[in-house]
């Protein structure tokens, strides 16, 4: 084959054969194919598109350019949880030992933030000890013990889409909605599951900006897990606003053992519960979404829940003491609260804005080498729709030092949006799609 045959015809908007897509992105990963016509094919693939068969053979195709966990290991039915990213989206950390207390395996292999998108294994690791580099035998033996694990990538899973999307980034081909199908689903499935629930967001706090955008991404993932034979849901929610109270490394683990422990913010656990419930749907453990709910329930309230979780930190190196005296977590030395300048009803809380708040302080990255500040971040969020007097905090800084705390209190001033009259709460979860 000729790779730039390949690319004029996947530049003139015609289907790629499975063989073509598997000769490409082989060569591309082996390095016989160069990076300059991948960059044309990404190109090509962003402005004409793929077909669903196309993106599924792709899927798979990166899938297998490296290892696959071998998860034979684990007897229970296994399902993960992906989510597009979001502020204060500690959702993965209080789902998967919540799923896990239901008789369901929770293999989940997770990432690092960048930009102003929190990433969850930079959460976990404020948990002092606690290590998200386990080799897939500790990562396989932590799933058998418990019922969960959360790790990051363990071997070399589909190096071809670490490439590809390095590629993607300095090529302006990163919002193509084959690609990043691929790219996340390739990752997904190789750690081995019968089934994924997605959470994809959208909104001025979400990588997708639209609900169309968000729904035909959800469309496509739920379609590729179905064509290579696994059990998938998605659901399209809401990232204008941030999601909790919190956001920042260790004050979302606060907020995570709250939730486990019956005191969950309405929107975290609306999402979390309904993200579990289709998990349990697709592993056949329960046969409608209230009985999940109630099943789902009696696992937090029995504080089940909660020792899974002390459970998982423990066999992951960490200090299980945090669950019970959170206070050991990393502290920030400055916290201030932001007040409402005026009377009113909050309309607006930007996410982009609180995200960048938690940034400026230290509490993502601005580059993949960047250091993360665990301490930093905000709490106490109000919400669209909540009454507010003047003066009245609408949130709180906790920063390390005062030159970042004053960017950080500009930013976080500017993210809320009050108005005269009641504003109804918006809805969070828009639409869930079904395989």
């Amino acid at each position: 084959m000729i790779p730039q045959w390949i690319i004029e015809k996947k530049r003139d908007g015609q289907a790629l054969t499975e063989d073509e897509i598997r000769f490409f992105i082989t060569g591309f990963t082996e390095g016989t194919i160069p990076d300059y016509q991948m960059a044309a094919m990404a190109m090509a693939v962003y402005f004409q598109g793929m077909t669903a068969e196309e993106t599924a053979i792709l899927t798979d195709v990166m899938m297998h350019s490296g290892d696959v966990v071998d998860t034979s290991s684990i007897r229970l039915p296994k399902v993960d949880k992906h989510s597009t990213g979001g502020i204060g989206d500690k959702v993965s950390l209080v789902l998967a030992p919540l799923v896990a207390c239901c008789g369901v395996a929770v293999p989940m292999i997770s990432g690092r933030g960048l930009g102003i998108t929190g990433g969850t294994l930079d959460k976990l690791e404020s948990i002092p000890g606690y290590r998200t580099d386990l080799s897939d035998e500790e990562f396989l033996r932590v799933v058998n013990t418990c019922g969960c694990s959360i790790s990051g990538q363990t071997g070399q899973l589909a190096p071809a889409d670490k490439k590809l999307y390095a590629l993607r980034d300095v090529t302006g081909t990163v919002p193509s909605i084959p690609l990043i199908t691929a790219s996340i689903m390739s990752k997904k499935l190789a750690a081995g599951i019968d089934a994924l629930v997605l959470d994809v967001k959208w909104g001025r706090g979400a990588f997708m900006k639209t609900r169309d955008d968000a729904r035909t991404l959800a469309q496509s993932m739920v379609h590729v897990g179905q064509q290579m034979g696994k059990g998938a849901a998605a659901l399209i929610t809401d990232m204008n606003q941030p999601l909790g109270y919190t956001a920042g490394n260790a004050l979302e683990i606060r907020e995570t053992i709250d939730a486990l422990a019956g005191n969950g913010p309405p929107d975290l656990m609306e999402v979390t519960l309904t993200l579990c419930a289709h998990m349990l749907l697709l592993t056949h453990k329960v046969s409608s979404i209230v009985e999940a709910f109630d099943m789902l329930e009696k696992k937090i309230s029995s504080g089940e829940a909660l020792e899974k979780f002390k459970q998982m930190v423990e066999l992951h190196g960490g200090d299980p003491s945090v669950i019970d005296l959170p206070e050991k977590l990393p502290t920030a030395a400055i916290t201030r609260a932001v007040p409402a300048p005026s009377d009113g009803y909050i309309a607006g809380v930007d996410a982009e804005g609180i995200g960048k708040a938690c940034l400026v302080m230290g509490a993502g990255r601005q580059r993949t080498d960047d250091d993360v500040d665990f301490a930093v971040g905000t709490s106490a969020l109000v919400k669209v729709g909540q009454a507010v007097e003047k003066g009245q905090p609408l949130v709180v800084l906790h920063a390390n030092d005062e030159t970042s705390l004053a960017q950080a209190e500009e930013l976080a001033a500017a993210a809320f949006e009050l108005s005269e009259n009641k504003v109804k709460t918006p809805d969070l979860i828009l639409e869930t799609l079904e395989g």
